[in-house]
C-alpha cells in the first residue's frame, strides 16, 4: 500500500468512527472494510459512505438503539445480589430484547440448548463468534463448573459489558473485540457457536465461512442461519441457506445434524 492510500485508509477510519454509531467498532474490522471499499470506489468520500452501509449491513442492523450498557450492568449486579436465578434469567432475556438476532431467539430459550446440546457432556469451554448478546443466554446453557467463554465481536463497547456481565454470571469469560475473518481464534474448545454468523461475514468475504469452519479448533460447532429477514421476509432463505450450507461442509468428514426451529436452521457439527 502506497502512503497516498495508507493516507486515505488513515482519513477514512477517522471519518467512520466519527460517527457515535460506528465509533466503538474495532479498528481492524473498519480498516479491513475501508481496504475494500477505497478499491471499489472512485473516491474517499463514496469510500466512507460504502464502508458505513457495509458496517451497518453486518451489525448496526441487529441493534435497536443506543445500548445502555451501564444501566444493564447495574440491572445484573442487583438481580445477582437478590441470589433469585429466575431474576437474573429474566433481566438476562430482558437485555437480550434490544438485539434481533437474540430477540427472535427469546421464545425458545429453554427449547434450543435442551434439544442441540443434549448429547453433549457438560461444556468446559466455548468459543462464541461474532456473538452479538448471545453471552447472556448462559444460563440457559449446560456449562461445566468453572468453564471458559470466549466471546468475539466488533463492538468495543459490547465486548466490555459481556466481560463484566459474565463475571457476575459466575463465569469465567474472555471477551475481545476484533475481525474475526482475518483473526480467526484458534484456542482449543468443546463448542464452537456460529449462530446466524456465516450470511454476515460472507457479506464482507465470500470465504470467510469455510475458513471458519476449518479453522475454527472446536469438537463440535453450533452453526445456524435465520429463517426470515429482519422485515420479515422469508424469501426461500432456509433453502437458500441449507445449500450454502451443504456445500461448505461437501467433502467434509464430519458428523451432522440438523435442527429446525420457528426462527432458525441450525446444525450441529462434530468434526
Amino acid at each position: 500500500m502506497s502512503t497516498r492510500e495508507h493516507q486515505q485508509l488513515d482519513q477514512l477510519i477517522e471519518a467512520v468512527q466519527a460517527s457515535s454509531k460506528y465509533r466503538s467498532i474495532s479498528s481492524d474490522f473498519v480498516s479491513y472494510i475501508g481496504v475494500q471499499e477505497l478499491a471499489r470506489r472512485h473516491n474517499l468520500k463514496e469510500a466512507i459512505k460504502a464502508t458505513k452501509n457495509k458496517l451497518h449491513q453486518v451489525g448496526g442492523a441487529y441493534q435497536d438503539s443506543t445500548p445502555r450498557y451501564t444501566a444493564w450492568l447495574y440491572e445484573m449486579k442487583q438481580a445477582v445480589k437478590q441470589g433469585d436465578r429466575d431474576r437474573v434469567r429474566d433481566v438476562c432475556r430482558s437485555i437480550m430484547g434490544h438485539h434481533s438476532s437474540t430477540r427472535e431467539r427469546l421464545p425458545l430459550l429453554e427449547q434450543f440448548y435442551s434439544t442441540i446440546l443434549a448429547d453433549l457432556p457438560p461444556l468446559n469451554s466455548v468459543i462464541d463468534v461474532a456473538c452479538g448478546l448471545h453471552p447472556l443466554a448462559i444460563p440457559w446453557m449446560p456449562l461445566a463448573e468453572d468453564s471458559v467463554y470466549y466471546a468475539y465481536d466488533m463492538y468495543v463497547d459490547m465486548m466490555d459489558f459481556l466481560n463484566e456481565g459474565m463475571s457476575l454470571l459466575q463465569v469465567q469469560g474472555y471477551t475481545q473485540a476484533c475481525d474475526v475473518i482475518r483473526y480467526c481464534p484458534t484456542q482449543r474448545v468443546d463448542l464452537a457457536f456460529m449462530l446466524k454468523t456465516l450470511p454476515c461475514l460472507e457479506q464482507v468475504d465470500k470465504s470467510a465461512g469455510l475458513r471458519l469452519l476449518e479453522m475454527i479448533n472446536a469438537d463440535h460447532l453450533v452453526v445456524s442461519f435465520p429463517t426470515h429477514s429482519l422485515g420479515g421476509s422469508k424469501r426461500g432463505m432456509v433453502t437458500n441457506y441449507e445449500a450454502r450450507f451443504n456445500e461448505l461442509v461437501a467433502n467434509k468428514h464430519w458428523s451432522i445434524r440438523r435442527f429446525s426451529f420457528a426462527t432458525e436452521l441450525v446444525f450441529l457439527i462434530r468434526k
